[in-house]
């Protein structure tokens, strides 16, 4: 995770959605106040920031990595 910046909402959701579909991952689809994403009945909520922190992407990686219910590394994260 080293070398992460903040980054701007089109970026991220471009990025976020493609690898969340490469760990199948099904949507986006439109909620009352989110986007989110569909895993096995397990919901991914997708943020309306206008900007993302690093920590921010951490939090939502770790929200990732409990609905998969296993570790996602950095090298696998960026590699996706």
């Amino acid at each position: 995770m080293d070398g992460w910046r903040p980054t701007k909402r089109r970026d991220f959701i471009r990025k976020f959605i493609r690898k969340l579909r490469i760990l199948g991952f099904e949507g986006p689809y439109s909620g009352t106040r989110h986007q989110f994403m569909v895993l096995s009945r397990r919901r991914q909520t997708i943020p309306t920031n206008t900007d993302y922190s690093v920590p921010q992407l951490r939090v939502l990686i770790r929200q990732v990595e409990s609905i998969l219910a296993r570790r996602v590394s950095a090298d696998e994260w960026n590699s996706l």
